[in-house]
């Protein structure tokens, strides 16, 4: 039986308890009368009382025909000679022997044993909901169960990763079909990794091979093993491969990996670094410990495998890595058609929206749709259409519109040709991607405007003159400025940021700079998060190579500047045009003004990449 619906027949059952007492005290309160004891006397003597009861401390009485509506009376003994009045009179009378023993017992047994109960039960659900469990069950694993029926998640509902979905169908054909796979001495492999940027759907495609399978699924997060209790954790993992062994054929799916299995290294010894090893030592144990022809696989997820324990990646415990990456064009077009078949859309175009958001994740897609439909019914639109997507898109990218937001007269300049600078340098060079929309409407991340460019396709190679490219229309703003107003502002340094970055890989990492040659002068952290702060990182090279990265890095940054100054001369009365019908519509796309529309070819005035 479900656990909820224990819960709702205990529900009914006091329920009903606690409606069979009220009924009790409420017929007690309506036919019984409290009446004095000179009343009782009166009405022994006229002979009106059909029987009575008495006890150690008060009568109760019946009388003979109702009075007032009531047909029993209570009245409180007063000591006299009781006895010699009820023989005068016609009246039953009875006296009742109490059990003091057993009353004052219950009476002290019950409230504690009702009070004990209560707390318990609220104790229980304060401990549950905070991952503290009761005293005997640290030791248990916290691994969420779900049958077939239960996680309601198939391959159908999973896109834009096709490649990953046909490398795992060997999971779902095992676990169907254990026979077929051990005809030839073939193995499953015991432990599955799959590796991706966070929100590319590890965990759907893990609850998609279960319910493909239809086999148990045992989910759990990897710092649901570790506690304040020494020894917890490895009894955790102990306990949850007992109870995937009693449910075979299974699915265990760890998710967060990096949480518990973080590379072993030369600590402070004792507390939970110690903790951690042991939980760690143990999960390879059973790794080592179960055979897979069970009908047991393993699964688990994480976006930092740069950090695991390399024990755990070798061969014979997670056998097979499994990247799930952002997807590409395609895949986002997929994974886009199952999250509109939720929404009602007035015939969306998929491959344009897909073109819109490179680089997206699943979940992002999925936010942007959602996005989307809030908007629609926020406007009381009848079906999402794609002027929701891109206003979706943009509050996603850029941030949340702030029209209130009042810059003056200077500023509202400054930035429009600013935008206007990014904009005429982006439709100007074959490597940058084309404009799609110029804004100066103020947004809620800072940004006072904004230059939103659509690539035409998913790129996987970059030239050096590409990423000139880059760089040119990054400090085109700057150049902008500084070409109509004679001076600079502050409202490049995001640009300048991005720029420098772009010159340091240039050099350091792709081996792009004649004069320090093919060498790769810093190396690139395998992580899924982004790299950390270049300090951290680790630098092999002497102090006199660091000055000439600095001078290259320097020199790029320069003559991409003066190429961006170069081109905005040459497009100067393009850029005067385009900031004047920015500042009046403030937000303009290159079918409003054509000079933003991809030029055929750079034009002659500008210098060649160097």
């Amino acid at each position: 039986m479900d656990r909820r619906q224990q819960f709702h027949i205990w529900y009914w059952i006091g329920a009903g308890l606690l409606l069979l007492l009220f009924q009790g005290w409420w017929q007690a309160a309506t036919t019984t009368e409290r009446i004095p004891y000179s009343r009782f006397l009166e009405l022994l003597e006229k002979d009106r009382v059909a029987a009575v009861q008495i006890e150690p401390d008060r009568i109760i009485g019946r009388y003979k025909e109702p009075t007032d509506g009531k047909q029993v009376f209570v009245t409180t003994i007063v000591p006299e000679p009781l006895a010699q009045r009820l023989e005068k009179s016609s009246a039953e009378f009875d006296g009742t022997i109490q059990s003091g023993f057993l009353t004052n017992i219950l009476s002290w047994v019950l409230p504690v044993i009702l009070f004990f109960a209560l707390w318990s039960w609220v104790f229980r659900g304060f401990a549950e909901r905070q991952g503290l469990g009761g005293l005997m069950s640290v030791g248990k694993s916290k691994a969420r169960v779900y049958v077939e029926k239960d996680t309601g998640v198939t391959f159908a509902d999973v896109a834009g990763i096709d490649e990953a979905k046909a490398e795992l169908q060997e999971i779902v054909s095992f676990l169907k079909e254990p026979q077929r796979y051990g005809r030839l001495g073939a193995r499953i492999p015991k432990g599955i990794l799959l590796v991706g940027p966070p929100g590319t759907g590890k965990t759907l495609v893990a609850r998609a091979i279960a319910g493909e399978a239809g086999v148990p699924f045992f989910s759990i997060s990897g710092s649901e093993f570790v506690e304040m209790f020494v020894g917890v954790g490895a009894a955790r993992v102990r306990d949850l491969f007992e109870q995937a062994r009693k449910a075979a054929p299974c699915i265990i799916f760890i998710d967060e990996l990096d949480a518990l299995g973080k590379r072993r290294g030369i600590g402070i010894a004792g507390g939970g670094h110690d903790e951690k090893e042991q939980t760690l030592n143990q999960l390879l144990t059973e790794l080592d410990g179960f055979d897979p022809r069970e009908g047991i696989v393993l699964l688990a997820a994480t976006n930092r495998p740069e950090i695991l324990d390399p024990a755990l990646l070798r061969a014979g415990r997670f056998d097979r890595q499994v990247v799930i990456d952002r997807p590409d064009r395609r895949g986002r077009a997929a994974i886009l058609e199952v999250h509109l078949k939720k929404v009602r859309h007035a015939g969306l175009d998929v491959d344009a929206i897909a073109g819109l958001t490179p680089g997206f994740s699943g979940a992002e897609l999925a936010n942007l749709v959602n996005e989307a439909a809030i908007r629609a019914t926020r406007r009381g639109a009848e079906a999402v259409t794609m002027e929701d997507v891109t206003a979706a898109l943009e509050r996603i990218v850029a941030g949340l519109e702030r029209p209130g937001r009042l810059l003056n007269r200077r500023e509202r300049e400054t930035v429009a040709y600013h935008e206007m600078g990014h904009a005429l340098a982006a439709a100007s060079l074959p490597g940058a991607d084309p404009v799609h929309k110029v804004s100066i409407i103020p947004r809620s991340i800072g940004a006072l405007g904004y230059t939103m460019q659509r690539p035409t396709e998913d790129r996987f190679l970059i030239t050096r003159a590409d990423l000139e490219d880059r760089m040119v229309v990054l400090l085109a703003g700057r150049a902008a400025e500084e070409l109509v107003f004679g001076e600079i502002s502050t409202g490049a340094a995001d640009d300048l940021a991005r720029v420098t970055d772009i010159a340091r890989q240039i050099v350091t990492r792709f081996g792009m700079h004649p004069a320090l040659g093919q060498a790769v002068l810093e190396h690139e952290r395998q992580s899924f998060l982004g790299e950390g702060p270049p300090g951290l990182l680790p630098r092999d090279h002497s102090e006199a190579t660091a000055r000439e990265v600095d001078l290259a890095v320097r020199d790029l940054i320069a003559t991409a500047y003066e190429r961006a100054k170069t081109l905005l001369a040459a497009r100067r009365a393009d850029l005067e045009a385009g900031a004047r019908l920015l500042l009046e519509r403030e937000t303009i796309t290159p079918e409003d003004f054509p000079p933003l529309r991809r030029a055929e070819q750079a034009p002659a005035a500008e210098p060649q990449a160097a």
